[in-house]
């Protein structure tokens, strides 16, 4: 099995359980982070946050099937009070415990089910080469996603397509998708920009990015830009596990050069992965 696959049995195995990302991680063979990313890549979901939405589907059957003590469903679904529950579960199914008891039905809850995975999303994957960046420099548009609402990337590259061609000290030529800053929830920045020689005169709505001196092993994606999921999770969830190497602390990136034809989204383009030297 995979990271994902490891991490998806051993939070169903262990729903009622007081579970951390550090035992998920442990269970996965793998880091905090690498788990985090696998996990994101492979269901567009967070690890934790897939494990919040399942143990309130399950708190909801039991209230729609008449469960007498909320706390005790609260208590069972790890939170420690009825307020908490509340608020967590009218975040989840916009509406409340008591109501769905009183419905006795889910049949208007957007309940989430366990994940199956799809092993359609892992394609075959051209062996990497490792190459150590030089330190550069990168200015642009930047975005705070979780794995949910990633979907809003491509639309952040069209509000940054207008500012191409126009940026202070911009080397032209080749574009970035810049991912760094991620969390234990799945959440990451994401930067689209251009190389610059100098941060100075960038608008000041822009973030600034500095890749330094870095070893990464590169892949190609030589398939239609929509499919890039599909590589990112062959990476982390296939390829890195049996490399035996370890991510290291640095941005990883997409690179876009010259045979990038951003309209149509065919030529392809590689992404960056740093790993320990």
């Amino acid at each position: 099995m995979n990271p994902t696959e490891k991490a998806l049995w051993f939070v169903e195995s262990h729903l009622p359980e007081a579970i951390s990302l550090d035992d998920v991680a442990q269970s996965s063979g793998v880091s905090r982070f690498h788990v985090t990313r696998a996990f994101g890549a492979a269901t567009g979901r967070s690890v934790m946050g897939y494990m919040r939405s399942r143990r309130l589907t399950e708190a909801a059957r039991k209230l729609a099937g008449g469960a007498p003590d909320i706390l005790s469903v609260a208590l069972d679904a790890g939170y420690n009070s009825h307020e908490a529950f509340t608020r967590a579960f009218r975040d989840q199914f916009g509406t409340t415990p008591e109501l769905v008891r009183a419905q006795g039905t889910t049949k208007t809850l957007d309940l989430v089910e366990p994940i199956l995975m799809d092993h359609s999303l892992l394609s075959t994957l051209e062996p990497p080469r490792f190459e150590t960046s030089r330190p550069f420099l990168i200015g642009g548009f930047g975005e705070r996603y979780s794995c949910e609402s990633s979907a809003g990337i491509p639309m952040q590259w069209q509000r940054f397509s207008p500012y191409i061609g126009n940026i202070p000290g911009e080397i032209a030529g080749v574009f970035y998708g810049v991912c760094l800053n991620g969390d234990d929830a799945g959440n990451f920045d994401y930067v689209v920009g251009v190389e610059v020689s100098d941060f100075a005169d960038l608008p000041k709505e822009f973030y600034r990015v500095r890749v330094p001196a870095q070893k990464y092993a590169v892949f190609s994606h030589r398939e239609h830009i929509s499919t890039i999921r599909r590589t990112i999770n062959t990476i982390w969830n296939s390829w890195l596990p049996a490399s035996g190497h370890d991510i290291a602390d640095a941005p990883e990136f997409e690179r876009y050069g010259p045979e990038f034809d951003a309209h149509s989204g065919n030529g392809g383009l590689e992404i960056w992965v740093p790993v320990k030297a």
